[in-house]
């Protein structure tokens, strides 16, 4: 609930921050060498909708603003109407309508991702996902008889899971787990569709700049590859296992390659998402936008802090290492477990030893809340946006909720609501890092020429 929350108080201040001056009990000075905010990329049925917005909205009532106050806000929105911004080059052509739809859209994309992701945990912790022993790109049509799901159920008795983990399964059982790897890959397909079909709409409307265009065709090459990824995984646990004491497993280097390439995609689309609906970061005078850039210096290291984590959860989860060393904070009943490096290469324990690959993953997550409180100890004393604030409030509090779901599916010895709910966390915990370098981004040159040095309070 609060995750949503503060995404959108940080999406609606950072509109307020480009298109709206806040004038609500504060005087916005100007010196005379500089001009005021630039409202140039609006169009002026968005300046009308803007000023009324402004009337409406930003002055409560018993409150008064200076006539000459609203003329100058008036001359900005009149002036950025007639000019195009220098500068700044928009991703989308047509408009604010344009602008919106679009927007709308490739946030349904990510959030159609971030739903695939968490089904894929689903799949994942139910085993469920070497239930389909067979693959094709454009799908096929499940079971509608007896007669097939039978067909359907052989083929699965040849398995290695069968054989080794679910022999004696009834059909019941089977059709559960079937429905479940079924959905999984359907929901990829119709993302593809959901994406294909408004992505030409909108080329053939002429929304789609070159800029943008290039970026998503690369997003859907890389979706499509992701169905290709995700059998390539699943054909690795359907092989015999290399030891007739081992269950059978996908890979875990296909198994992190598969939701990498998923986290992947989603960043890429969110982030794109962002730059179509706010081309411009919230900052209202050069004071904020060196604040923001302190706190970008910050951000960046961080955020791929938090991407190494997620990327060392998915080889956690690919060893079924969260099944070991259930205890915290020690690992049974010692810091560091001797058999941390008794496979060789050395470099092979990081990646297939047990006790290595969650001990890393105890690491970098302790890192990562680490780094995140110390973003917001070193950050809470510098002038910046309020939207950047709120973006720092919104990742700690993420951080710390996404450890605390971390330890409660270690200890619970990996639930399937913990463990689908701790995968989420981190996705989660990445829009929260991706939304805060967006917000804290460098302004472009005509915005930065145009600001005042500091907003003066009267």
């Amino acid at each position: 609930m609060f995750g949503r929350g503060t995404v959108w108080s940080v999406l609606r201040r950072g509109k307020e921050a480009i298109g709206i001056p806040k004038l609500r009990g504060t005087t916005t000075s100007f010196s005379s060498s500089t001009q005021p905010p630039p409202f140039k990329f609006l169009t002026p049925p968005v300046a009308t909708h803007y000023i009324h917005a402004f009337r409406s909205h930003l002055i409560p009532k018993g409150h008064h603003v200076h006539v000459s106050h609203a003329r100058n806000f008036s001359k900005m929105v009149a002036a950025g109407a007639q000019h195009k911004e220098e500068g700044l080059k928009l991703l989308v052509s047509g408009g604010s309508h344009a602008q919106k739809v679009v927007g709308i859209w490739l946030f349904g994309s990510a959030a159609w991702v971030f739903s695939m992701v968490v089904l894929g945990g689903l799949t994942r912790l139910t085993r469920s996902g070497l239930s389909m022993t067979d693959w094709k790109f454009t799908g096929t049509l499940p079971p509608l008889s007896d007669e097939e799901w039978l067909q359907e159920f052989d083929k699965y008795k040849e398995s290695p899971e069968y054989k080794r983990v679910n022999k004696g399964m009834k059909i019941e059982e089977f059709k559960f787990i079937y429905w479940m790897e079924y959905a999984h890959r359907m929901w990829g397909r119709a993302l593809g569709v959901m994406f294909a079909l408004p992505y030409s709409y909108f080329l053939h409307k002429g929304y789609i700049t070159l800029r943008l265009g290039l970026r998503l065709s690369a997003l859907f090459a890389l979706g499509a590859g992701q169905g290709l990824i995700g059998w390539w995984m699943v054909r690795s646990g359907l092989e015999e296992p290399p030891s007739e004491y081992s269950q059978p497993r996908v890979s875990p280097y296909r198994l992190a390659a598969h939701l990498t390439s998923a986290f992947a995609i989603y960043c890429g689309l969110f982030w794109t998402a962002l730059s179509v609906v706010l081309p411009e970061p919230p900052t209202e005078s050069l004071a904020w936008v060196r604040g923001a850039a302190k706190v970008r210096r910050l951000a960046l290291p961080i955020s791929v802090l938090v991407g190494l984590t997620a990327v060392s959860g998915a080889f956690v989860a690919g060893n079924d290492a969260g099944h070991a060393f259930n205890t915290f904070p020690k690992m049974g009943d010692t810091w560091i477990p001797e058999d941390i490096f008794v496979m060789k290469p050395l470099i092979r324990n990081f990646f297939e030893n047990t006790s290595t690959v969650q001990l890393d993953h105890r690491i970098l997550a302790t890192a990562t809340i680490i780094s995140v409180g110390i973003l917001w100890w070193s950050t809470r004393k510098l002038d910046i946006h309020p939207a950047i604030r709120s973006a720092i409030g919104g990742t700690v509090g993420m951080a710390a909720l996404q450890v605390t779901l971390g330890i409660s599916t270690l200890l619970s010895y990996v639930p399937v609501s913990l463990g689908t709910a701790h995968q989420a966390g981190a996705l989660t915990l990445l829009t929260f890092m991706l939304l805060l370098n967006h917000t804290v981004r460098r302004p472009s040159l005509s915005l930065l020429k145009s600001l005042p040095q500091v907003i003066k309070a009267h």
